[in-house]
Protein backbone atom coordinates (compact mmCIF):
# COMPACT_ATOMS: atom_id res chain seq x y z
CA UNK A 1 0.00 0.00 0.00
CA UNK A 2 1.33 3.41 -1.00
CA UNK A 3 2.26 5.58 2.01
CA UNK A 4 0.13 8.65 2.61
CA UNK A 5 1.58 11.93 1.45
CA UNK A 6 2.14 14.34 4.35
CA UNK A 7 2.00 17.93 3.16
CA UNK A 8 3.80 20.69 5.02
CA UNK A 9 1.82 23.87 5.66
CA UNK A 10 3.30 26.93 7.32
CA UNK A 11 0.02 27.74 9.05
CA UNK A 12 0.73 24.79 11.35
CA UNK A 13 3.34 27.01 13.03
CA UNK A 14 1.24 30.16 13.26
CA UNK A 15 0.16 29.66 16.88
CA UNK A 16 3.62 29.43 18.42
CA UNK A 17 5.52 31.37 15.74
CA UNK A 18 3.68 34.64 16.36
CA UNK A 19 4.19 34.45 20.12
CA UNK A 20 7.82 33.33 19.78
CA UNK A 21 8.87 36.07 17.36
CA UNK A 22 6.99 38.72 19.33
CA UNK A 23 8.55 37.56 22.60
CA UNK A 24 12.14 37.43 21.33
CA UNK A 25 11.81 40.74 19.52
CA UNK A 26 10.39 42.39 22.62
CA UNK A 27 13.14 40.88 24.77
CA UNK A 28 15.92 42.24 22.60
CA UNK A 29 14.41 45.68 22.00
CA UNK A 30 13.19 46.43 25.51
CA UNK A 31 16.28 45.10 27.30
CA UNK A 32 18.77 46.68 24.92
CA UNK A 33 16.89 49.98 25.08
CA UNK A 34 16.77 49.84 28.87
CA UNK A 35 20.49 49.07 29.09
CA UNK A 36 21.37 51.86 26.67
CA UNK A 37 19.17 54.35 28.50
CA UNK A 38 20.77 53.58 31.86
CA UNK A 39 24.27 53.40 30.36
CA UNK A 40 23.77 56.88 28.92
CA UNK A 41 23.54 58.25 32.49
CA UNK A 42 27.14 57.11 33.14
CA UNK A 43 26.01 54.42 35.56
CA UNK A 44 28.50 51.63 36.28
CA UNK A 45 28.38 48.24 34.60
CA UNK A 46 27.02 46.58 37.76
CA UNK A 47 24.12 49.03 37.99
CA UNK A 48 23.33 48.70 34.28
CA UNK A 49 23.41 44.91 34.51
CA UNK A 50 21.15 44.91 37.57
CA UNK A 51 18.58 47.06 35.78
CA UNK A 52 18.81 44.82 32.72
CA UNK A 53 18.22 41.63 34.72
CA UNK A 54 15.26 43.23 36.48
CA UNK A 55 13.89 44.22 33.08
CA UNK A 56 14.32 40.66 31.83
CA UNK A 57 12.36 39.15 34.72
CA UNK A 58 9.62 41.78 34.68
CA UNK A 59 9.31 41.68 30.91
CA UNK A 60 9.11 37.89 30.70
CA UNK A 61 6.37 37.76 33.33
CA UNK A 62 4.52 40.64 31.70
CA UNK A 63 4.67 38.94 28.31
CA UNK A 64 3.44 35.65 29.74
CA UNK A 65 0.56 37.27 31.61
CA UNK A 66 -0.44 39.48 28.70
CA UNK A 67 -0.33 36.67 26.18
CA UNK A 68 -2.24 34.33 28.48
CA UNK A 69 -5.01 36.87 29.09
CA UNK A 70 -5.22 37.80 25.41
CA UNK A 71 -5.32 34.25 24.08
CA UNK A 72 -7.66 33.17 26.90
CA UNK A 73 -10.11 35.83 25.75
CA UNK A 74 -9.89 34.39 22.25
CA UNK A 75 -10.41 30.89 23.64
CA UNK A 76 -13.44 32.07 25.64
CA UNK A 77 -14.95 33.61 22.52
CA UNK A 78 -14.36 30.44 20.54
CA UNK A 79 -15.89 28.38 23.36
CA UNK A 80 -18.98 30.59 23.47
CA UNK A 81 -19.41 30.34 19.69
CA UNK A 82 -19.05 26.56 19.81
CA UNK A 83 -21.60 26.29 22.62
CA UNK A 84 -24.06 28.40 20.65
CA UNK A 85 -23.47 26.25 17.58
CA UNK A 86 -24.00 23.09 19.65
CA UNK A 87 -27.36 24.45 20.85
CA UNK A 88 -28.43 25.39 17.33
CA UNK A 89 -27.54 21.93 16.06
CA UNK A 90 -29.70 20.37 18.78
CA UNK A 91 -32.63 22.75 18.24
CA UNK A 92 -32.60 23.06 14.45
CA UNK A 93 -30.53 20.39 12.68
CA UNK A 94 -32.31 20.95 9.36
CA UNK A 95 -31.64 24.66 9.47
CA UNK A 96 -27.99 24.06 10.26
CA UNK A 97 -27.75 21.58 7.38
CA UNK A 98 -29.16 24.22 5.06
CA UNK A 99 -26.75 26.78 6.43
CA UNK A 100 -23.75 24.54 5.80
CA UNK A 101 -25.05 23.74 2.33
CA UNK A 102 -25.26 27.45 1.51
CA UNK A 103 -21.65 27.90 2.66
CA UNK A 104 -20.43 25.23 0.22
CA UNK A 105 -22.55 26.71 -2.56
CA UNK A 106 -20.88 30.09 -2.09
CA UNK A 107 -17.52 28.32 -2.34
CA UNK A 108 -18.31 26.95 -5.78
CA UNK A 109 -20.20 23.67 -5.41
CA UNK A 110 -23.55 23.18 -7.09
CA UNK A 111 -26.41 22.80 -4.62
CA UNK A 112 -27.00 19.01 -4.92
CA UNK A 113 -23.31 18.29 -4.36
CA UNK A 114 -23.08 20.90 -1.59
CA UNK A 115 -26.07 19.27 0.11
CA UNK A 116 -24.46 15.84 -0.16
CA UNK A 117 -21.16 17.08 1.28
CA UNK A 118 -22.88 18.89 4.13
CA UNK A 119 -24.97 15.83 4.94
CA UNK A 120 -21.98 13.50 5.06
CA UNK A 121 -19.84 15.87 7.11
CA UNK A 122 -22.60 16.53 9.62
CA UNK A 123 -23.26 12.79 9.95
CA UNK A 124 -19.63 12.31 10.96
CA UNK A 125 -19.01 15.44 13.07
CA UNK A 126 -21.64 18.14 12.83
CA UNK A 127 -20.07 20.50 15.34
CA UNK A 128 -16.62 20.10 13.81
CA UNK A 129 -17.95 20.85 10.34
CA UNK A 130 -19.69 24.03 11.48
CA UNK A 131 -16.74 25.10 13.63
CA UNK A 132 -14.37 24.78 10.69
CA UNK A 133 -16.50 26.03 7.80
CA UNK A 134 -18.88 28.47 9.49
CA UNK A 135 -16.82 29.84 12.38
CA UNK A 136 -13.31 29.38 10.99
CA UNK A 137 -12.12 27.45 14.07
CA UNK A 138 -9.78 24.54 13.40
CA UNK A 139 -7.35 22.41 15.37
CA UNK A 140 -4.40 24.24 13.79
CA UNK A 141 -5.61 27.77 14.50
CA UNK A 142 -7.42 27.25 17.80
CA UNK A 143 -6.36 29.39 20.75
CA UNK A 144 -3.90 27.80 23.21
CA UNK A 145 -3.34 30.23 26.12
CA UNK A 146 -0.79 28.20 28.12
CA UNK A 147 1.32 27.40 25.06
CA UNK A 148 1.30 31.05 24.00
CA UNK A 149 2.21 32.26 27.51
CA UNK A 150 5.17 29.91 27.87
CA UNK A 151 6.38 30.67 24.36
CA UNK A 152 6.22 34.42 24.98
CA UNK A 153 7.98 34.27 28.35
CA UNK A 154 10.67 31.88 27.17
CA UNK A 155 11.46 33.70 23.96
CA UNK A 156 11.40 37.08 25.71
CA UNK A 157 14.02 35.81 28.15
CA UNK A 158 16.06 34.31 25.32
CA UNK A 159 15.99 37.61 23.47
CA UNK A 160 16.70 39.69 26.56
CA UNK A 161 19.74 37.63 27.58
CA UNK A 162 21.56 38.57 24.37
CA UNK A 163 22.21 42.26 25.16
CA UNK A 164 22.94 41.31 28.79
CA UNK A 165 25.61 38.80 27.76
CA UNK A 166 27.04 41.45 25.44
CA UNK A 167 27.12 43.89 28.36
CA UNK A 168 29.00 41.41 30.56
CA UNK A 169 31.87 40.95 28.07
CA UNK A 170 32.15 44.54 26.83
CA UNK A 171 34.38 47.18 28.44
CA UNK A 172 32.28 49.98 29.95
CA UNK A 173 33.65 52.61 27.56
CA UNK A 174 32.34 50.65 24.53
CA UNK A 175 29.04 49.47 26.01
CA UNK A 176 26.71 51.82 24.13
CA UNK A 177 27.99 51.32 20.55
CA UNK A 178 28.66 47.58 20.96
CA UNK A 179 25.26 46.77 22.51
CA UNK A 180 23.48 48.89 19.92
CA UNK A 181 25.29 47.19 17.05
CA UNK A 182 24.93 43.66 18.43
CA UNK A 183 21.26 44.15 19.27
CA UNK A 184 20.53 45.34 15.74
CA UNK A 185 22.37 42.27 14.45
CA UNK A 186 20.28 40.04 16.74
CA UNK A 187 17.07 41.74 15.58
CA UNK A 188 17.93 41.41 11.92
CA UNK A 189 18.75 37.73 12.39
CA UNK A 190 15.51 37.15 14.29
CA UNK A 191 13.48 38.88 11.62
CA UNK A 192 15.14 36.82 8.90
CA UNK A 193 14.63 33.51 10.75
CA UNK A 194 11.01 34.29 11.53
CA UNK A 195 10.36 35.24 7.91
CA UNK A 196 12.06 32.09 6.65
CA UNK A 197 9.98 29.84 8.88
CA UNK A 198 6.80 31.71 8.02
CA UNK A 199 7.51 31.87 4.29
CA UNK A 200 7.66 35.68 4.16
CA UNK A 201 10.23 37.88 2.34
CA UNK A 202 13.41 37.67 4.45
CA UNK A 203 14.99 41.03 3.61
CA UNK A 204 11.81 42.99 4.25
CA UNK A 205 11.19 41.33 7.61
CA UNK A 206 14.77 41.82 8.75
CA UNK A 207 14.75 45.49 7.73
CA UNK A 208 11.42 46.08 9.46
CA UNK A 209 12.41 44.76 12.87
CA UNK A 210 15.84 46.39 12.65
CA UNK A 211 14.37 49.82 11.89
CA UNK A 212 11.89 49.79 14.77
CA UNK A 213 14.48 48.36 17.14
CA UNK A 214 16.96 51.09 16.21
CA UNK A 215 14.30 53.75 16.73
CA UNK A 216 13.37 52.40 20.18
CA UNK A 217 16.99 52.18 21.29
CA UNK A 218 17.82 55.67 19.99
CA UNK A 219 14.87 57.25 21.79
CA UNK A 220 15.63 55.48 25.07
CA UNK A 221 19.32 56.37 24.85
CA UNK A 222 18.32 60.00 24.22
CA UNK A 223 16.09 60.05 27.30
CA UNK A 224 18.85 58.56 29.45
CA UNK A 225 21.43 60.99 28.08
CA UNK A 226 19.26 64.06 28.63
CA UNK A 227 18.13 63.11 32.14
CA UNK A 228 21.57 61.86 33.10
CA UNK A 229 23.09 65.16 32.05
CA UNK A 230 20.68 67.18 34.17
CA UNK A 231 20.80 65.11 37.39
Amino acid sequence: MKPRHREFHRTEHIGWLRAAVLGANDGIVSTASLVLGVAATDAGTHQVLLVGVAGLVAGAMSMAAGEYVSVSSQADTEGADLERERTELADSPDGELEELTDIYVTRGLDRPLARQVATQLMAKDALGAHARDELGISEVLTARPVQAAFASAGTFAAGAIMPLLTLMVTPRVYVIPVIAAMSLLFLGTLGAVGAKVGGAPVARAAARVTFWGALAMALTWGVGYLFGATI
